[in-house]
């Protein structure tokens, strides 16, 4: 793969629908347009063209054309896009047409992002966030994702730049020219005011959420011990027979993981295995196993075993789940009284649900970090951190220097390719 070749591919969703977008990016955009339709129109103006096949004049299409000359365009090079009716014989001859010209190459998944990030259309935060986008399914995802792919936090890092950069200047003016008249000697108390008020702001950033809990969900996972309700209670919040349900103890034996948006927040609803202390046969102790592991990976544990007998966590909800059962043990107080059965109960546990994790998740309206956002974030503040109480000036421009070298990488000013390659590397072909 090289910067250099012409690339294609189908942008718009898969056919058959009402249109289908295809596009071409790189040096030879223009002949492939031209060579499709007999003229390059005028930039940014729809054309409707005739698409023929070079070979035998074929009538392929009738589309709109629209030509874009780099680098004023979405991938910063030449780029052609041809709307033509979304049928998949339409799609597939076009795309046909366009193999048989010379330098062009059908595109890899994410390649279209990757040269706009290469030709310094988009950094790699504000790539991040698109991916994210691409990927949302409730609107609080939505939110995050276009604040981050709109460059809310790549503005957030170039303001903490400008402040390093500032610092930085007055300790080399210090280094460089303290000899001289026209430069004010660095006030050490002052640079460290502003190095503590910075490193300060990024805590504030690194103390929120992460990202990742809007892009994978809420983890709740269902514990207690066998016949206790918890497959019956999964199958009520998700709304479908999502597991078995059976008055045979251990039925439950792997973990089932349920996907689902509540209250517009996305969910990931776990079932597991019944706990018990013995009797379990060693398939089933296998996936008592796999409960406690989720246990310790859980945001909230809904319990619906004997009170005080869950997992130690200050993330467990006591439940009692048979409020209808004649046999039925009633909890203490803050525990959820319900029957998934009668339905009793249920809309004040999603309703509890909703809430706790909106006290959870980041808010939409602020910016937010993912994983490795979060590690670099935290590498700069640790070397900001260092700062505090230095005298020697080498030390502190050196500190100065790394802090900026890791804000760098948050928007991909230095970046590796195997870490750039895992990214647009998830993104659909046509992006």
């Amino acid at each position: 793969m090289t910067v250099a070749d012409t690339i294609f591919a189908l942008s718009s969703g898969q056919p058959p629908a009402a249109i289908g977008i295809l596009r071409i990016s790189g040096p030879a955009a223009g002949q492939a347009l031209a060579a499709l339709t007999g003229n390059v129109p005028k930039p940014r103006v729809a054309s409707l063209s005739n698409i023929t096949d070079m070979v035998n004049g074929e009538l392929l299409d009738q589309a709109l054309c629209l030509w874009f000359p780099g680098p004023d365009s979405a991938t910063g090079e030449d780029l052609a896009e041809i709307h033509c009716h979304g049928g998949r014989a339409v799609i597939r001859a076009i795309e046909a047409a366009l193999e048989q010209i010379t330098g062009l190459r059908k595109a890899e998944p994410g390649e279209f992002t990757r040269r706009a990030f290469t030709h310094g259309k988009m950094d790699l935060a504000e790539a991040e966030g698109l991916s994210d986008l691409l990927f949302a399914e409730t609107e609080l995802q939505r939110k995050a994702a276009v604040r981050n792919a709109g460059g809310a936090l790549s503005r957030r890092v170039d303001g903490w730049q400008q402040r390093i950069l500032q610092l930085s200047a007055q300790i080399e003016a210090e280094l460089d020219f303290s000899d001289e008249d026209d430069v004010a000697p660095a006030q050490t108390a002052l640079l460290q005011n502003e190095t503590r008020a910075l490193a300060d702001d990024m805590r504030n950033v690194l103390a929120r959420p992460r990202a990742e809990k809007l892009r994978d969900g809420i983890r709740v996972v269902l514990g207690g011990p066998p016949n206790s309700g918890k497959s019956t209670l999964l199958n009520a919040l998700v709304d479908r027979e999502a597991a078995i349900v059976s008055d045979i103890a251990g039925t439950t034996r792997d973990v089932i993981e349920v996907p689902i948006a509540l209250g517009g927040i996305p969910f990931l609803f776990i079932d597991t295995a019944g706990v018990r202390e013995s009797g379990a046969e060693t398939i089933e102790q296998i996936g008592i196993e796999r409960a406690l592991e989720q246990f310790a990976a859980a945001d909230i544990i809904l319990w619906l075993g004997d009170e005080g007998e869950g997992p130690q966590s200050d993330r467990l909800v006591e439940v009692a789940s048979r409020s209808d059962h004649p046999q039925h043990q009633p909890k203490g107080e803050g525990a959820f009284m319900l029957s998934p059965v009668s339905g009793e109960g249920m809309d004040a546990l999603v309703d509890f649900l909703v809430t706790r994790a909106r006290d959870i998740l980041p808010d939409a309206d602020q910016v937010s970090v993912n994983a490795r956002q979060a590690d670099r974030l935290t590498a700069a503040t640790d070397s900001l951190a260092a700062i505090i109480g230095e005298s020697d000036y080498l030390i502190i421009a050196e500190h100065l220097r790394m802090a900026r070298k890791a804000l760098d990488e948050i928007t991909g000013t230095a970046s590796t390719e195997d870490m750039l390659d895992g990214l647009f590397g998830k993104f659909c072909i046509g992006k």
